[in-house]
This record gives C-alpha cells, sequence and structure tokens, in this order.
C-alpha cells in the first residue's frame, strides 16, 4: 500500500481521535514502511550481543512483564538499603554515643556553663551525629545500587515502560529519567529536567518530582515503617514488612505525580505530549569497583555533607528555642501549641508540623528536630536501640495513624530550600516557584486530613 494512503486511511479512521494519537498513528505508519523497506533492501548479520539485548528487552520492556519487573527490583534495592543499614547505623550511634561521653568529661573539667554545652553538645553535636548515623549508611547501600542498575543498562528500559503512562497523563516520556534522579536528591533532579526539551512539560516535570521522596526523606520513611508498621515482625519479615511499606508510599507518590501532572496538563499547563524517541543502549557488565566507589563518594559523601551543613544550625537553632523562656514557657512550645490544634486535624501533633517547618531547609533533620522538640531540654536523648526511640513516640500519644500520617505527610509536602532555590534559578519565576511550594503542601494537607478523619470516624485508632 502507498505511503500516502496510509496515511489517508488514517486520517480518516481518525475524525472522533486527539491529534496525539493521529501523530501516534502516523509515525506508527512511517515506522512500519520503513521496516518494510529495510526488511526488503539491508541484510545484515545479528552479533551475539545483539541477540541478547533483543531477548532481555522482549522481558524487561513487555507490556505484561516490565512493570512487575519494575517492582521487585525496586523493592529489591529498598529491602537491601534496609536491611543492610541497620547494623552499621546501630555501629556508629554507638561510636558516636562513646565520643559523647568524652565530650561531657572535656566540658566539665573546662568548667563551660552549660548553656555552652548544650548549644555545642547536646543541640550541634548529637544533631548532626544523628543525621550521619542514620542516613549515611542508607545511602551507602541505595545510591551504588541504584549505580549498578544505570550502568547494566536498566533505567532507559525504564524510561520507555513509563512513557506510555506518562503520555497518557499529558507529560514527557522524559520524566521517568528525572523522577529517577530524584530519588537521591530532588534538588539535583531539578536541573536533570533540563533534558526534556518542551517548556511545558519541562514545568510539568519540574512541579511533580518532589513526590518521589528523596535521600533525605529515607531515614524519616525507613525508621517509621519499621517502628509501626512491621511492628510484631522479626528479623527478614520485619525487613520484607518494612520493605513492602516503603514500596506502597512509594508508589503512591507516583499515582500523586501521575494525577497532578494530568489536572495540569489539563488546566494551566494546557497542551499535547511532544513525541519521544529514546535510543535503548547496549547491555553492558558494569563496572562495580569503579561505579560504587563513584556513587559513593560523589553522590553519598556530597549529599551527606549537604545535609551536615544544614542540619548543624538547625539543630542549635531548635536548642535555643526549647530552651529560651518566655514567662514559664519556652518559645518552642509557644509555636508547637499554635501548631497543635491543626496538627492534630491531620492525624500529627503540633511537634511534627514545627518539626517540619524548622526542618525547611533540609529533609534530613525534620526527625532529629522533632526528637529534640519531645524533650523538654530540646536535646536529642541517647537511645540505646529503635525500642527505646519508640516508646519517647508512644510516651506522646503516638499511633500507628500518627506515623502513617508523618510518613505520608513527608512524601507529599513542600520541597526542601535547596530545591525551592534551585526552582527559582531554573525558571526564573516567584510564581512557579510559589506554586511548586503550595501544591504538594495542599496535597499532603488533604491526604493526611481525609485519613485521620476518616479513621477517627471508623474508630480505627
Amino acid at each position: 500500500m502507498d505511503l500516502s494512503i496510509q496515511f489517508d486511511k488514517v486520517l480518516n479512521e481518525a475524525r472522533d481521535i486527539s491529534s496525539a494519537e493521529i501523530r501516534d498513528e502516523i509515525v506508527q505508519s512511517l515506522h512500519e514502511k520503513s521496516k518494510e523497506l529495510c526488511a526488503r533492501t539491508v541484510t545484515f548479520s545479528k552479533t551475539k550481543e545483539d541477540v541478547r539485548t533483543e531477548k532481555l528487552d522482549a522481558v524487561l520492556t513487555s507490556p505484561i512483564f516490565g512493570f512487575p519487573i519494575m517492582l521487585i527490583m525496586l523493592g529489591a534495592v529498598f529491602y537491601l538499603t534496609i536491611a543492610g543499614a541497620n547494623v552499621p547505623s546501630s555501629m556508629l550511634g554507638e561510636f558516636f554515643s562513646w565520643i559523647e561521653g568524652y565530650l561531657t568529661i572535656f566540658f566539665q573539667w573546662m568548667g563551660a556553663p552549660e548553656w555552652l554545652y548544650g548549644i555545642l553538645v547536646l543541640g550541634l553535636f548529637r544533631g548532626t551525629t544523628w543525621v550521619i548515623s542514620v542516613m549515611l549508611p542508607p545511602m551507602a547501600i541505595f545510591f551504588p545500587v541504584f549505580a549498578l542498575l544505570e550502568n547494566f543498562g536498566y533505567l532507559p528500559r525504564v524510561a520507555f515502560n513509563m512513557d506510555r503512562i506518562f503520555k497518557q497523563v499529558g507529560a514527557h516520556g522524559k520524566q521517568s529519567l528525572t523522577m529517577a534522579m530524584g530519588f537521591g536528591c530532588n534538588a539535583a533532579a531539578m536541573m536533570s529536567t533540563r533534558i526534556i526539551e518542551s517548556p511545558r512539560e519541562r514545568m510539568l516535570a519540574i512541579l511533580t518530582n518532589n513526590f518521589v521522596p528523596c535521600n533525605g526523606r529515607w531515614g524519616t520513611l525507613i525508621i517509621l515503617s519499621s517502628l509501626f508498621m512491621a511492628a510484631g515482625f522479626t528479623g527478614g519479615w520485619a525487613s520484607l514488612v518494612t520493605t513492602a511499606v516503603i514500596v506502597g508510599i512509594v508508589l503512591f507518590g507516583v499515582i500523586v505525580t501521575f494525577f497532578v501532572s494530568f489536572v495540569l496538563s489539563k488546566t494551566a499547563l494546557k497542551g499535547v505530549p511532544t513525541h519521544y524517541t529514546l535510543e535503548l543502549p547496549p547491555y553492558r557488565k558494569p563496572k562495580v569497583w569503579d561505579t560504587v566507589v563513584r556513587a559513593s563518594l560523589t553522590r553519598s559523601i556530597s549529599v551527606l555533607m549537604r545535609a551536615v551543613k544544614i542540619a548543624a544550625p538547625a539543630a542549635m537553632l531548635t536548642w535555643i528555642l526549647a530552651n529560651v523562656f518566655i514567662g514559664d514557657t519556652s518559645i518552642l512550645m509557644y509555636f508547637v501549641n499554635f501548631l497543635d490544634p491543626f496538627g492534630k486535624m491531620l492525624g500529627m501533633d503540633g511537634y511534627i508540623l514545627a518539626a517540619f517547618l524548622i526542618g525547611l531547609p533540609a529533609n534530613e533533620i525534620v526527625l532529629p528536630v522533632l526528637l529534640m522538640g519531645y524533650l523538654s531540654t530540646g536535646s536529642l536523648t541517647e537511645v540505646d536501640n529503635l525500642m527505646d526511640l519508640k516508646q519517647i513516640f508512644l510516651d506522646h500519644g503516638w499511633t500507628w495513624l500518627t506515623a502513617l500520617n508523618m510518613m505520608l505527610f513527608s512524601l507529599l509536602h513542600f520541597p526542601c530550600g535547596t530545591t525551592l532555590i534551585n526552582i527559582y534559578k531554573e525558571t526564573k519565576s516567584k510564581k512557579w516557584t510559589f506554586m511548586s511550594f503550595i501544591i504538594p503542601t495542599v496535597i499532603a494537607i488533604a491526604v493526611t486530613f481525609i485519613l485521620a478523619q476518616a479513621a477517627f470516624l471508623f474508630g480505627w485508632v
């Protein structure tokens, strides 16, 4: 059949479908005709690598098997991260506790005033060492494993699979790559959106990337999931349950990404998704040592240093707020009491909301700030194990709903300060920077409010 006749046939049959679908039909027709001509005129021999790549792609990019394999891969990465991080986190915690003992002796020997000891040791030292002991082990596992998948050539296949869904919601297939970058750092993901040529679709990627949990939120999600969602399980089963909950949280964030992209593409960012041509690279044997070292040094250490730089002043600020009194009430408690009624409506409390607001510079410090706020001295307590940590939460009225809603709020709430700065640099627009703050915040409030009110109504808590 002549190619022009095929075009006419496609156009005649496409009266009731969208222009995007017409375009796809035309592109498909061109592809089919080109494939037919190539088969008639060009002969070539396939190498063993070509055959292996085609066989793997038939499974990994299959409409049937592609998505289940993606979920299994995601779950495996999270399981390795969760199960492998517990022991080194505990060892680091014990090490820093040992150092703190000597610091305490040193300050006592110096005759240092109590306020100086509180700011430098109970605030600065405990706050920063908490971030290191909680964040470093998961990052040291997650980043190298994720880098190995990238080095193997699997991530482009993920983008290929996700392209189908992103086109349905009016976005661009390359957004899946920026989402993958967001698992490490949302601020870095903002800059990675430059790979999307369309300004409209790039803006969609910028406004929705925050719904992918970054490294700063992994600590909160993993700890709360293991303490409350995996309660009653031990050993490997506890890690499996924690992994399942984390995967569910991540999938919920992806669903919210699709929903917000769809709504924005029909309202403020109307338009037709552009065509996405992706050349899948061949599979290659990962360079394990180089990849692991590079991922650990360039990603884990650099992100950790950024977190420590932000955690240090935030920890001191929290200690000061909790130890400076107006009358018989600390400044922190005035802040907490003001937020508490609203926090209760969301299934949380004023301490949690205050921690998120103080933690605006970096998500890594939300949990340390919360623990500091829960103590009358405004300093982090020393905990020997996770059960001691759970008891602190239980003493402040926590239930499974409190933990789940804090996890959901952590997933959906406003971007960190660094990400907001990068959004403004990329968009040069105060309007879209504000929108990137307000959209996730409203969604976080709405989701936690609905879940909390449903739990109260049906007596689940």
